[in-house]
């Protein structure tokens, strides 16, 4: 009953400058509630709340009325620490069937003594895209060994345009034959969008944006700033699965995902030790305590080194796939509560994983504090360290679905908005 008065109380709800943030992650749900002021995001109401092992596998959705109930206890928390009742969403999409991909299209222009303008451009980005999601299905198609599964576009955005052979960051009035256009596709099969979109329906909110991840922490550091320079390897190493994101100035060069994340260590832990798995949690988080016996400490660590193998290889096989790059970043910056373990940061500085792969010299790893993010504010002083980063990037991907063109925008703003959804 509870429940259904504080849905009814949302539904009515007007809080149209406000956004809510759900990182429906497998192990926590976070959400978090910004109130848009100007072109800055001020973090205002902060949930979290722990899944069950049932709820999520794989970075996806398994349980939805599991899901919905720790949604909504998270959601409450943030709406009574904000003070109001939350109306717009962005949720977060992970998994190894999420596809990020970064295509470019060359396009020969019938007229090349005509100046480009943005309806052309608009009919380019048509053809990428229609482009991109016949090859999404087909390399889901072939994982899931079903032909007949539908794919939809989740995340666009646009990284370069060359018009014969030279970069512009405006296309718009010049002339030439061939327009060379990259631009970052994200989709994901549609019954796992149905999923998050029930979870929004019942928790009585406009679902503003449905977000793949690692593209919404590339948006957290990348912010308004349409000639950024940022370049970096962003890893996202959440309870199900680890998200990377290539960042080449100010571009996201793709994305990828794999199944290993912080509960394969556990699961190890327990399998090796012969114990449960919410001991050997507690064992996994409290490695460095004094109180762990020195024999004990010494199997945990020998546990997490044989997944660590695996994960660091899946590291390695997923940036080996960036073959369009001719060089990786050279940072890697971190973030999601698989990334607390110290083993696993200690084994990307410390180990020769990097030796086979594009860097130019060893690339540096640290976490991302969210005072890095761009443009967004805490004013909880709850929004502490690198877990809530995924979360931080959903509310810029929902700033960015609602502000609207302006006047003001550069020609790469405003295909961006083209691009959304």
């Amino acid at each position: 009953m509870v429940l259904e008065k504080l849905r009814a109380k949302r539904k009515n709800n007007s809080a149209d400058d406000y956004i809510v943030a759900l990182d429906i992650g497998t192990e926590y749900v976070k959400a978090l509630i910004a109130k848009l002021d100007g072109d800055e995001l001020n973090i205002v109401g902060v949930g979290r709340v722990h899944q069950q092992i049932s709820d999520m596998y794989s970075g996806a959705i398994a349980d939805i009325s599991g899901v919905v109930r720790n949604c909504e206890e998270a959601l409450s928390d943030a709406e009574a620490q904000a003070g109001l009742q939350a109306k717009r969403v962005v949720i977060g999409i992970a998994g190894e069937l999420v596809k990020g991909v970064t295509h470019t299209i060359r396009y020969r222009r019938p007229q090349p003594d005509r100046p480009l303008d943005t309806a052309e451009m608009e009919f380019i980005i048509e053809k990428v895209q229609e482009r991109a999601q016949v090859k999404a299905q087909k390399q889901i198609a072939l994982e899931t060994g079903n032909a007949d599964v539908e794919v939809k576009l989740v995340n666009s955005a646009l990284v370069s345009i060359h018009i014969d052979g030279y970069k512009v960051s405006n296309p718009i009035g010049f002339q030439g034959h061939d327009v060379a256009v990259q631009i970052y596709t994200a989709f994901a099969p549609m019954v796992h969008i149905g999923a998050l979109e029930r979870v929004a329906e019942e928790l009585s909110l406009e679902l503003l944006a449905v977000a793949a991840e690692p593209f919404a922490v590339s948006r957290s550091l990348l912010g308004n700033d349409a000639n950024s320079n940022f370049t970096a390897i962003l890893a996202d190493v959440g309870g199900g699965t680890t998200d990377i994101a290539v960042v080449n100035d100010g571009g996201v060069e793709g994305t990828k995902m794999f199944g290993i994340g912080g509960r394969s260590f556990t699961r190890t832990i327990a399998s090796e030790m012969e114990i449960s798995y919410d001991d050997a949690e507690k064992l996994k988080i409290n490695i460095d305590s004094p109180k762990i016996k020195p024999g004990v400490h010494d199997d945990v660590v020998s546990a997490i080194d044989k997944t660590l193998e695996v994960w660091i290889a899946g590291v390695e096989l997923a940036l080996g796939e960036f073959d369009s790059a001719d060089h990786l970043p050279n940072r890697i910056l971190l973030c999601g509560g698989g990334a607390s373990l110290v083993q696993l940061v200690e084994a990307l500085q410390k180990q020769d994983w990097h030796k086979d792969l594009p860097f130019t010299k060893k690339p540096t790893v640290h976490h991302i504090h969210p005072s890095e993010v761009v443009g967004i504010k805490d004013l909880t002083g709850m929004v502490t360290d690198h877990t809530f980063i995924t979360a931080m990037g959903l509310l810029r991907v929902g700033y960015d679905t609602i502000l609207g063109s302006s006047d003001n925008d550069t020609i790469k703003e405003k295909l961006n908005r083209i691009l959304r959804i």
